[in-house]
């Protein structure tokens, strides 16, 4: 998968990212479309590297993935200021 930052960069993940990036980056797809909260997000994000991938145990964090995480908040940023703006609720529960 390619993925297209806003400066304008592209980080390919089946080469820019390991193996143990690309599977928590799988969950964080996920995550960052249903996070109700930034805080949401970045509590799943931080379980996600310390658990590892398959439970193997911290994973380290490299600048091409920090660059797609922080793209991955922005994007969930401009979702949560859309739903607020359309009057979508804040909250499932």
């Amino acid at each position: 998968m390619i993925i297209r930052l806003e400066n304008g960069r592209s980080i390919d993940t089946s080469t820019d990212l390991n193996a143990p990036e690309r599977h928590i980056l799988q969950k964080l797809l996920f995550w960052s479309d249903m996070a109700e909260s930034l805080e949401e997000f970045n509590r799943k994000k931080e379980e996600a590297f310390r658990k590892g991938w398959n439970r193997s145990g911290p994973v380290s964090i490299s600048r091409n993935m920090k660059e797609v995480l922080s793209e991955l908040e922005k994007k969930l940023i401009e979702r949560l200021a859309e739903s607020t703006r359309h009057g979508e609720k804040k909250s499932r529960e």
